[in-house]
């Protein structure tokens, strides 16, 4: 299989240097999922240099300022499936940053702990759903923007 991280979609790259990639999630939980990966292909934490790590960090405040900036959302969910086990599908260590809005969902509470009970993503499992959560191209492009106008 290749890797979607290491060779993304032109069209998924928000922002990159020597070390990371922003990308648009191609499923979304919600608007604006964003993925920040390293550009060099490791699958676990351990694997990874300490420059990559506080990279990854400095990503993720990125994208988190950038979602701010261009969707306004009220939260978010970061975090990272580490291995099959936890759910982890593309075997390319990447750090998912998730916009939350007021309302977005039902039952928000327990957010990443809901993780551990044993539900189905429909996020997954009904494309109409994925579909729904992708950005606008009027989007893509007012974040595309923000990224290009500089770093924090």
């Amino acid at each position: 299989m290749e890797c979607p991280f290491c060779n993304p979609r032109p069209e998924n790259v928000l922002y990159e240097d020597g070390l990371i990639r922003i990308l648009l999630d191609s499923y979304p939980a919600n608007r604006g999922h964003l993925l920040v990966v390293p550009k060099r292909h490791v699958e676990r934490w351990e694997e990874l240099r300490d420059g990559e790590k506080s990279a990854l960090v400095r990503g993720v405040d990125l994208a988190m300022e950038k979602l701010e900036e261009t969707l306004k959302p009220d939260g978010f969910n970061v975090g990272m499936n580490l291995g099959r086990a936890a759910g982890q599908t593309v075997p390319h260590l990447h750090v998912h940053v998730i916009p939350r809005w007021e309302g977005d969902c039902k039952r928000p509470r327990g957010g990443v702990r809901k993780a551990v009970l044993d539900v189905e993503d429909e996020n997954l499992n009904l494309k109409e759903r994925w579909i729904r959560n992708r950005l606008g191209d009027d989007e893509i492009r007012a974040l595309r923007e923000a990224f290009l106008e500089g770093g924090t």
